[in-house]
């Protein structure tokens, strides 16, 4: 169990730390409210994560599989990556408050959002069991999934709070000048993210059918 428990801890941890949207509105919040909306952020992601994590391991892995389902949350993603692109754009020409508290909530939402609409969430749940063969458990037990979803939170709970730490002390630094690039670069990156989403979903649905990851009940 504690194998499986470290493995889960580090797969959750290089799942959390890997540059996309959510880091990209975590630094965006961050940037104008520091600590409390950069948390925000990442608590929310953390929603989004727990919903596919606990529909996976409550055995819908082949209903995840199905390619047809990552086309409407894959699309629903873009729209609102582009969204938050002019959003971003827009606000780095307003003027700047320093109070965290008041873009809170929806820093919350905006996590909730970008962590339900990413289809590597599908992707990365459906393929579960087989990263549960990797660590040598053939026939996982509802222990062995309680389990790597007990590793896979406590990573993303510590990442969700390094990370909004890391952002708020870098930007309390920072003036406000450096902040207005920051939404700007950051308006950039979500509408390269959301052009780099629809091309997925394409060659995605490109591939034959047999390409398509094993699920959870699947063979690895």
């Amino acid at each position: 169990m504690l194998t499986l428990f470290t493995s889960a801890f580090l797969l959750g941890l290089v799942f959390n730390a890997a540059p996309g949207a959510v880091f990209a509105e975590t630094v965006r919040q961050g940037a104008r409210g520091g600590f409390r909306p950069a948390l925000a952020v990442q608590i929310g992601s953390l929603t989004g994560d727990a919903l596919w994590a606990i529909l996976g391991l409550l055995g819908v892995g082949l209903v995840l599989k199905l390619r047809w389902l990552h086309w409407p949350i894959g699309v629903a993603g873009a729209v609102y990556l582009v969204w938050l692109a002019a959003d971003s754009w827009r606000q780095a020409s307003r003027e700047f408050s320093l109070d965290g508290s008041a873009g809170s909530p929806r820093a919350l939402r905006a996590g909730v959002m970008l962590s339900v609409t990413n289809p590597q969430n599908l992707a990365y749940w459906a393929a579960v069991g087989s990263a549960m063969g990797a660590v040598g458990v053939s026939d996982p037990t509802p222990a062995d999934y309680t389990t790597f979803f007990a590793g896979f939170m406590v990573a993303s709970v510590v990442w969700a709070f390094f990370c909004a730490w890391a952002v708020g002390a870098l930007f309390q630094r920072l003036g406000h000048q450096w902040a207005r690039l920051t939404y700007r670069l950051c308006a950039v990156a979500f509408l390269a993210l959301a052009l780099g989403s629809v091309r997925e979903l394409v060659l995605e649905w490109r591939k034959p059918v047999d390409a398509v990851p094993p699920g959870i009940h699947g063979a690895p």
